[in-house]
This record gives C-alpha cells, structure tokens and sequence, in this order.
C-alpha cells in the first residue's frame, strides 16, 4: 500500500545504496563467526550470506524481467556459489552494487514478478530492498553493540510497508481469538496507523482510533522495535500491554 507521501523510487535506491554500505562496513569490523543477536540461528558470516543471496536474487527478476517467481533451483543459479571468508566482504559488495544498478537502470514500465501492493514492479522492488537491506544492517550491526536508528521519513515509510503489506495480506500469521487492536504511533511525525488483529488474519490502516493497545515513540525506534530488531519497553505503552506480546510471539515476515 502508497500513499502519496510515499518515498519515491530514487529515493528509495539512495536508501538501498546507503544501507549496503553501511552493512559492508559493519561486517568488515565484525567477527564472522559470532552470533546475531537479531537473529539469533545465524552468525555474522550466514547473516551476509543471506543478504548477498537476496540482492542477487532480486537483481534477476528486474534485469531479466522475469514474471514468474524463481523455483528454489532457478534461484541457486542467480547467487551462484558462496565466496569463502577472506572473499566475503567483496562478494556482498558486488551484489548490493548489482541491485543498486540494475533498479537505476531499469525501464519504469519494468513488467517482473513481485509480492507486495506497489504502483509498479519497480517501486515495489526498490522498496523491499532498500527495507530488506535497512533492517540486515541493523543486524550486522547488533553483533557489534548499539544498532544505529534510520531517518524519520525511511521509518514511517518501512512502518507502512510492514503494517499496510505484510501484515495485511490474506495469508499472514498474526491471528488472535478475540480480535486485538494496537494503535502506532510516530510522535516525531504526525503519523499513526491502527491495526486489527483477528483470527484470520491482521489488517492495518493509516490513522488514530481506538484500540487495546497503543505504543508510541520516534519513527525509527518505531521501526525497529516492529521489525523485533529492538527492545520496546522504553517506548510509551498505553492499554494492555499483552497485545505487543503478541506481536512479539506472531508477527513474523515471509517474503512470499
């Protein structure tokens, strides 16, 4: 779902083109072998694997224009082998470089396979990825210590797209019996989303209303907190604190 204060496409590949960075530099001082805390079955050395995969990966469908999504096979052959440790770093490179051209490059009438709301394949796909690529550097980074928080206007952006796409597709795994309601809001913006949760499913909208729960605070803590990649108990809490438990325990993403 857009808005039409949604960040553009360029916007967006400056984002995706930043974050990279950032994670290259966050693995270039990290220890490979030790955990995520974020995510706590991998380890430094698999958390860059996973991104290196994903941006190759990507950067398939949008330069081939590919509308069918890739079997697990098909897949295998756009990452290609993975690079041993002292290669590493320069492999995760060359994948954020060939996204980050690719999504410049690509026509705006670009025809490829997607999975969430978007005006286009190519708002869509410069937007995970600049989010995909946001949420892993705060990954990376949480092996070090202090993970860093993200511009305003990126965090309500990504907000969006979790509130208003992942978590409001058929499919999705956040259910409750009876329904919940949790209020967002960014008190750094005058932003605010309301979510239903239900038990088939959730669904989220822009806007204040009534709910059980309501969590407010900055738009990145906001962010990152709803991504579980950071704590939440500092943020503002009103109501029922047992709605963000759930949220806690169900609010998982897949990307298909």
């Amino acid at each position: 779902m857009y808005d039409t204060d949604a960040m553009r496409i360029e916007e967006h590949i400056a984002a995706l083109r930043r974050e990279g960075e950032r994670m290259a530099q966050a693995v270039e001082r990290a220890d490979l072998d030790a955990a995520v805390p974020t995510c706590p079955d991998w380890t430094v050395r698999e958390l860059t694997r996973h991104v290196g995969r994903t941006h190759r990966w990507a950067a398939t469908y949008v330069r081939e224009g590919r509308t069918a999504m890739m079997s697990p096979e098909e897949g295998e052959l756009a990452w290609g082998e993975m690079p041993d440790d002292t290669a590493l770093v320069g492999w995760f490179r060359d994948g954020h470089g060939r996204i980050v051209e690719v999504l410049e490059t690509a026509p705006a009438d670009l025809d490829c396979w997607s999975f969430l709301p978007a005006p286009s394949p190519l708002a869509f796909w410069a937007r995970r990825q600049a989010h995909e690529t946001a949420i892993h550097h705060a990954d990376a980074q949480s092996a070090a210590g202090a993970i860093p928080g993200v511009p305003t206007d990126f965090a309500v952006d990504g907000i969006d797209e979790l509130l208003r796409c992942f978590f409001s597709r058929p499919r999705n795994r956040l259910r409750s019996e009876p329904e919940r309601t949790l209020s967002v809001a960014a008190n750094d913006t005058d932003v605010s989303w309301l979510v239903h949760i239900g038990p088939n499913g959730a669904s989220a909208d822009r806007g204040a209303g009534s709910a059980d729960c309501e969590l407010r605070g900055p738009a990145s803590d906001l962010y990152l907190g709803l991504w579980n990649r950071r704590a939440i108990t500092d943020l503002e809490i009103r109501g029922d604190p047992t709605v963000l438990d759930l949220w806690r325990a169900r609010a998982t993403v897949r990307w298909s």
